[in-house]
């Protein structure tokens, strides 16, 4: 099984939808995907992953279903330091280097800071709603965090959604803490990521990265990439 995360493109966010330029990358990114042999399509609930995918989707000729968990993780917390609310990804790297607890896989959720944002909640129900949509699919989670194969197959389930939630997925499937993941790597809008489940026991199966971030479709097009998200220039050689 191949899970196909993708970013929505270059946003507006006052208008949950997309930018000019966020238009352009869709239609680039639709001539990639309607190549694809997509078994199930699946949308975030919000405008800008919503007009995304409707460029792709008119090219399949495919509806899709959209799901409330798949909504960007972009809850609230209290800053320690200051007091005022952020996005709980939203820390400076001199806070966030130095604790151990935030890069803990099980306990980053439950630390102080993010219980201030009742992330623990919002957290466990994303979980859920990976883990119930892997068990439609024959892939059953088990305590230990291993999938049990209930019904092998290769099918590919299409994401159109955001970083912050496509970062928090692929952490719980491959034992990474989210916040490790929010500031440590970075996907550019329309880029797209895949795990694997690879199942080297049969009847088991684990996920594994194939890629992360990829945006060749917009660099072949010659399309320059947006750093939305990102504080930094973009490389594109």
């Amino acid at each position: 099984m191949k899970l196909i995360f993708i970013r929505h493109g270059d946003p507006d966010y006052e208008k949950d939808s997309l930018t000019e330029k966020g238009w352009r990358e869709a239609e680039i990114l639709s001539n990639r995907v309607s190549g694809w042999n997509i078994k199930d399509i699946y949308l975030s609930p919000f405008g800008r992953a919503q007009d995304t995918a409707s460029l792709s989707l008119k090219k399949l000729g495919r509806e899709a279903t959209t799901l409330d968990w798949l909504k960007e993780f972009y809850y609230r917390i209290k800053d320690e330091e200051t007091g005022e609310e952020r996005i709980e990804w939203d820390f400076y790297p001199r806070y966030f280097v130095p604790r151990a607890d935030l890069h803990d896989k099980d306990e980053w959720y439950k630390t102080p800071v993010m219980q201030t944002g009742n992330i623990e909640e919002h957290y466990k129900e994303v979980c859920k709603g990976i883990d119930d949509l892997l068990a439609e699919h024959g892939y059953v989670r088990r305590p230990d965090g291993v999938y049990e194969v209930k019904e092998h197959n290769d099918d590919n389930l299409v994401f159109f959604c955001h970083f912050g939630i496509t970062s928090l997925i692929t952490g719980y499937l491959t034992g990474i803490a989210a916040p490790s993941l929010w500031q440590g790597f970075f996907m550019a809008p329309t880029s797209i990521t895949v795990l694997g489940s690879e199942e080297r026991i049969p009847g088991e199966a684990a996920f594994r990265v194939q890629s992360f971030g990829d945006f060749k479709h917009l660099t072949e097009a010659g399309e320059e990439v947006s750093a939305s998200g990102y504080f930094t220039d973009m490389f594109e050689g």
